[in-house]
């Protein structure tokens, strides 16, 4: 990219003929071409080499440069001083090329252009010479929107088009396009714009438009931009017309219907301790302000993701939400929030984010995802105490009232863990405290008491979820056994089956585990007696029964009242048996 302290050769408007920003500062050379450096280079080779190909596709998402880099080649190819590298920009062709005016250069619009008959035409006329030019041109935008027929209809052209004809595809969906046409041409990926690059571009342009601009205020245009230079410069162009000099980064979140950084910062900060109240209030600040509920949503879902980037160790480079002047607060509380507990955090914002599209209560699925938020608990400390469990040590429950020691190895080789913080993190996750749970009153006798085996089941039961909550509730009796085992009791034999499945059995011995400090085999037996519910059917209902029930829905009643008719005067036919 080339250094420019001013804005390229562009359409200058005049009067009532202004030309938006877009256009008048469109690429006009390979080395202008912003995030590509990779095609120019390539476009640049071929030139030089005399290796130009007959067949070209651009693909790429929107505002990348696709459509400028066909209309740089064109140029190169056509220019008086052609075919060039650089070309001059000066000569009629290249001027005619630029402003979309040239007769050998032609620009189609693929999904207005699409069938068969308007490949016909093109076929007909490729066999007629440039009027002025080296080449006739086709550049066809958005490809993918021809029809199957078309593109068949296009195909010996493409192969052996005349000598004289270059074809340009562009389209933002290349998977869309036969692989017969895909293998006739060479491909060229657009890849997304840096948002550093935005960032430069777009100071450039203010500079020439005369306006002074905020950092942050390019920082966030580039970060809403996506990677595309031309939504960029879009939104720039909305701020330019209603910007007194000077564009400020509140002018952009007035625009674009967002939040400051620092208030997402400060919502985010709420959200880490667990500071429901406060979430709700920093969010409520927000849309007061003027920001929108989707908007929030998004923007904290982008710096939720940054936290998790800078959890597993990413650079500050690496971050696509996070200004530069938060990257220390984000540090910090992605490490307070680890990342299991981030991770869960994404998908609560993400299926809100979801759900706030289809739905007219935008705000209260916002505000619920801010409160399930606040009530997820440390993650990442449930994990250590299951990894804990399954390693085959011991964790402390209520290790305030216990002595450090209550916990003793099974077996030799094994290590001793007592860590209090995992402990605690264990019982948050069951939504109860250290000292609700049940304590052992000295390890080293029998396991368990019967009563005290069922209340730490039921303890389980409320850190199940799904199938394994299903299974505990289908529970008949809890018996503590000598040794390390535990027999439960169900009530049917389908139930046995699914508790023995390893990894149910595997999930439900760790669930206990977590309770009772210890490894626990759990043994499952039917028990006997159980008498399955009996459903009682209803007695059946008479004929004037079901005529009374019949009119006294609020539609009979409403056509009874409309035609003066008495109830006594509706007879009720019961529906007749298939034969």
């Amino acid at each position: 990219m080339s250094d420019e302290s001013s804005a390229p050769d562009a359409i200058i408007p005049t009067g009532d003929d202004y030309v938006v920003v877009a256009r008048r500062y469109r690429p006009q050379g390979f080395d202008e071409l912003i995030g590509q450096e990779h095609v120019a280079r390539a476009l640049k080779q071929a030139i030089l080499t005399g290796r130009v190909g007959h067949a070209y596709l651009f693909t790429g998402a929107r505002g990348v440069g696709k459509t400028s880099a066909a209309r740089i080649l064109a140029k190169a190819l056509n220019c008086v001083e052609g075919p060039t590298a650089t070309p001059c920009g000066q000569c009629d062709v290249c001027q005619g090329v630029a402003s979309g005016d040239d007769v050998d250069v032609i620009e189609i619009d693929g999904a207005s252009n699409r069938g068969i008959d308007e490949i016909r035409q093109l076929r007909q006329n490729v066999a007629v010479r440039p009027s002025r030019a080296r080449f006739k041109v086709y550049i066809i935008d958005e490809v993918h929107m021809l029809t199957k027929e078309a593109f068949n209809a296009l195909l010996k052209t493409l192969e052996e088009p005349p000598e004289h004809v270059k074809f340009i595809f562009a389209t933002t969906e290349a998977n869309k396009i036969p692989i017969t046409i895909l293998s006739r041409c060479q491909r060229f990926d657009f890849a997304g714009i840096a948002a550093s690059s935005i960032q430069q571009r777009l100071a450039q342009i203010a500079a020439a438009e005369g306006v002074e601009i905020d950092a942050e205020a390019l920082q966030i245009l580039a970060i809403r931009a996506a990677g595309s230079m031309r939504d960029s410069q879009s939104l720039l162009e909305q701020l330019l017309a209603t910007a007194d000099g000077k564009i400020s980064a509140e002018d952009v979140n007035q625009l674009l219907g967002i939040a400051s950084s620092q208030r997402i910062g400060e919502l985010a900060a709420r959200l880490v301790d667990r500071d429901a109240a406060g979430a709700l209030a920093e969010f409520d600040g927000a849309l007061a302000s003027g920001a929108d509920e989707g908007q929030l949503i998004d923007q904290l879902m982008g710096y939720v993701r940054d936290l998790m980037a800078l959890g597993v160790g990413c650079k500050a480079d690496q971050l696509l939400y996070v200004l530069p002047a938060q990257v220390e607060l984000a540090k910090e509380l992605g490490q307070r929030l680890g990342v299991a507990t981030i991770l869960a955090m994404l998908q609560v914002l993400d299926q809100t984010a979801a759900r706030m599209r289809v739905s007219v209560h935008g705000r209260t699925l916002a505000e619920m995802a801010l409160v399930r938020v606040c009530s997820l608990q440390d993650l990442d400390g449930l994990a250590d105490a299951v990894a804990t469990v399954r390693g085959g040590g011991s964790i402390v429950i209520g290790a305030a009232s216990l002595p450090s020691t209550v916990a003793k190895p099974q077996a030799a080789g094994e290590v001793k863990k007592n860590s209090e913080p995992v402990v605690t993190a264990a019982a948050n996750a069951a939504n109860v405290s250290p000292a609700t749970i049940p304590q052992i009153p000295n390890p080293q006798s029998q396991i368990l008491s019967d009563a005290l085996a069922t209340e730490w089941w039921q303890s389980a039961a409320t850190r199940a979820g799904g199938l394994l909550s299903d299974l505990v509730a289908q529970t008949v009796e809890v018996r503590a056994t000598n040794g390390d085992r535990m027999l439960i009791r169900v009530d049917r034999p389908m139930t046995k089956q699914l508790c023995e499945q390893p990894t149910q059995r595997s999930e439900l011995e760790s669930l206990v585990a977590t309770y009772s400090g210890r490894r626990i085999s759990l043994q499952f037996e039917v028990a006997e007696g159980v008498v399955p519910p009996v459903v009682v059917a209803p007695p059946p209902r008479s004929r004037r029964q079901m005529q009374e029930e019949v009119a006294a829905q609020p539609f009979v009643k409403k056509a009874l009242e409309l035609f003066g008719v008495d109830s006594d005067a509706i007879r009720y036919l019961p529906p007749k048996e298939e034969e």
